[in-house]
């Protein structure tokens, strides 16, 4: 699932929950319906697109 996000985020830096949904649909879950990890690799893709500080710490 991991890879999947981040396949898609390397390619995508910007994609619509349809978007992550199909970049991850090659995975399968027991979970809920994916809304978590829909939600957590947005919010990544939003991470992401911010600027890195110069000397922040993590």
């Amino acid at each position: 699932m991991l890879l999947a996000a981040y396949d898609l985020l390397q390619n995508n830096p910007d994609p619509s929950e349809e978007e992550i949904r199909e970049g991850i649909s090659g995975n399968l879950c027991m979970c809920t319906g994916y809304v978590d990890i829909v939600r957590s690799v947005k919010a990544a893709a939003e991470k992401m697109a911010r600027p890195k500080k110069a000397n922040a710490r993590p």
